[in-house]
């Protein structure tokens, strides 16, 4: 524990870095220009602790009444972090504090049984939460932490070790939670499995609450639930629309939205100051962004790669950049992001100019696909699926394409997938609230990346259901499963997809979803995906949330496990391969790339110390070769017929 010896004797100083003590019940803290303004987080800021003074009944009463009612010597809520290349970055979330309580957090870690104060950093207004960043961080260790709001109150946790020893690294992959639902203030049965399966890193997709305006409410609530497994363990959470206060969101690069249609013509709706401390709270623990140059409005980036026990993730941002339909396309449904004219023309929605991860996501994934440095497998991490793998919404409403989905636009789409493919990786999402797995298609069907949407992890807001119209299985290769309706098939947009596995809801009605008493029907429930390190092998499991795992298999979702290998993520065929080389060290990174534009087709860790190059169309290529990165050229221009 090298590292703790400078911090064990250096405390750093926070004088001057307060804010003032006005600062921290400001009662605009977003600006007053507009209602998005005035109506933003009023939970959590100004005399939070006075009773509403309203004519007719507060919607948000019970909410209020909840944060009036904790306990002084709880208001540190809980914490959550991630550690990356020797940096811990740790955020410690408080309730909203009353005027006369400490404005500062203190982060203790215990070396020899002792408590030794490393940092103290402000609570930051509005939002009440608090950031450590903590160098030369030794990752092979265990290590507790304690942070402690002054004498007030305190709150514990371990660091733990990367497992970089462990064959097989679980993910816990999880969205969409429902605050419509008698266990508000627990998630007791997902709490009680997860501790039991024990996962290596937590990731939530999204839609960590559904609270809008009152963002830190909903925060305090989801933090509530899940911090007993999340005080122990890395976290990725990555912010969906609901999140910051939409239905939907298309990021536009950060622009300011009308918040008209549904904000279909873009941007943010509330204001960038509220956006900003929304994603301070949920994702500055992450690794620092690729390119934390700020987007419009001044809101900033949090895409970056999070390394756990030798699997790469890759942590995107799709809705950030991705266009948004009015303006852009023709209403062709009740909203401009639903589509119901079967007849509608699938190329005039798909214009160039289109955007879905952006220029700068896509170079992140270009740079993250040919760097393999202390990784053997890598996972893609986002909001939502590539794909509209639903045929029922809502109701349910059949509805034939959703803009709201990664699908579109399907130029986009087909980019994204590619960068994916080339790193042969897999691609973990929520945000649909039915857990389906794809493999998708780009080219033809069957040659992209596999990919698993979680279930909702409380389903009682919008139901969604893969069901064809024809009731009739795929075409293409037999899937071996229980389930009817899997094969290839097209989605609405047009987009090649093969169904593997679905957990529809067992009822075709929300309201009957919508009862307590049907709670085990509504398809909710989590995802864990397991990576075989030495192997490449993947398994997706798919959990109801009521499921007694002491069963095994069988307490799982109807069609899963689903169990494959990481080469299955790039199923195009081959029509040459390049001479066979001997590689430079045994298991090295390939990368080929076009010879004239230095476009990368794939880079990844070969098997072995001979590789013959697969090349899937004529042209001119360029094969390179390292331990880590391809910095040795092997062949400089090859040329293929």
């Amino acid at each position: 524990m090298k590292y703790q010896i400078l911090f064990f004797l250096v405390t750093l100083a926070i004088a001057g870095r307060l804010p003032a003590a006005s600062d921290y019940y400001a009662p605009l803290p977003f600006g007053d220009a507009d209602r998005f303004a005035l109506d933003s987080d009023n939970l959590a800021i100004g005399e939070w602790w006075r009773p509403v003074k309203a004519k007719g009944k507060d919607k948000w009463q019970d909410a209020r009444a909840w944060l009036q009612s904790i306990e002084r010597d709880q208001a540190l809520a809980f914490a959550l972090y991630t550690q990356d290349e020797g940096v811990l970055k740790l955020t410690a979330q408080c309730f909203p504090l009353l005027p006369d309580e400490p404005k500062s957090v203190v982060l203790e870690l215990k070396q020899d049984g002792e408590w030794v104060q490393v940092d103290e950093q402000p609570v930051q207004y509005p939002g009440w939460d608090v950031h450590f960043r903590v160098e030369k961080w030794d990752d092979r260790l265990d290590v507790p932490y304690r942070l402690r709001l002054g004498d007030l109150s305190s709150f514990e946790g371990l660091v733990r070790k990367d497992p970089k020893d462990q064959d097989v690294i679980v993910v816990a992959n999880m969205s969409c939670n429902s605050p419509k639902d008698k266990e508000r203030f627990t998630r007791t049965q997902f709490i009680q499995n997860l501790k039991q399966q024990n996962p290596d890193l937590l990731f939530f997709a999204g839609d960590q609450n559904y609270t809008h305006d009152e963002a830190t409410y909903g925060w305090l609530q989801f933090g509530v639930q899940f911090r007993e497994i999340m005080k122990d363990r890395p976290t990725i959470c990555i912010l969906d629309d609901h999140d910051i206060g939409h239905g939907n969101l298309w990021g536009e690069g950060g622009a300011q939205s009308s918040g008209a249609d549904g904000a279909t013509d873009g941007g943010y709706t509330y204001p960038a100051k509220f956006v900003k401390m929304v994603e301070r709270q949920q994702t500055w623990n992450l690794p620092d962004a690729f390119d934390p140059t700020p987007v419009k409005q001044g809101i900033g980036v949090y895409y970056t790669e999070l390394n756990v026990g030798g699997v790469s993730f890759a942590i995107l941002e799709d809705r950030k950049f991705k266009s948004g339909p009015k303006g852009n396309i023709p209403k062709m449904g009740p909203r401009y992001d639903h589509i119901n004219d079967p007849a509608y023309d699938r190329a005039a929605v798909d214009l160039p100019g289109l955007k879905l991860l952006g220029d700068r996501q896509l170079a992140f994934l270009d740079s993250w696909a040919r760097d393999w440095t202390d990784a053997t497998i890598k996972v893609a991490l986002s909001q939502t699926a590539f794909c509209g793998a639903v045929h029922l919404h809502g109701k349910p409403d059949r509805l034939l394409a959703d803009l709201d989905c990664n699908g579109w636009p399907q130029a986009g789409r087909n980019r994204a997938l590619r960068a994916l493919r080339a790193a042969k990786a897999t691609h973990l999402c929520g945000d649909q609230h039915l857990s389906v797995v794809v493999k998708h298609g780009i080219e033809g069907y069957r040659d992209g990346p596999m990919a698993f949407t979680s279930p909702a992890l409380v389903n009682t807001i919008y139901g969604r259901w893969w069901w064809p119209e024809d009731e009739q299985a795929g075409s293409g290769e037999a899937i071996e499963t229980s389930l009817p309706w899997v094969g290839d098939y097209e989605d609405g947009l047009g987009n090649k997809i093969t169904m593997m596995a679905y957990a529809n809801p067992d009822q075709l009605n929300m309201e009957f979803i919508r009862q307590d008493s049907s709670r085990e029907n509504r398809g909710d429930g989590y995802g864990l995906a397991l990576f075989n390190k030495k192997t490449g092998d993947v398994v997706f499991e798919c959990w109801p949330r009521f499921a007694d795992i002491s069963r095994g298999d069988q307490a799982q979702f109807l069609g899963w496990a689903i169990e494959f290998n990481q080469d299955v993520n790039d199923g195009r065929k081959a029509i040459a391969h390049l001479k066979q080389v001997r590689l430079p060290v045994k298991n090295a990174v390939v990368e080929l790339t076009h010879a004239e534009t230095g476009e990368l087709v794939y880079c990844y860790r070969a098997n072995g110390k001979i590789f013959e190059a697969p090349v899937y169309e004529p042209g001119t290529y360029t094969l390179k070769v390292g331990r880590d990165r391809p910095v040795e050229t092997l062949i400089k221009r090859a040329i293929v017929n």
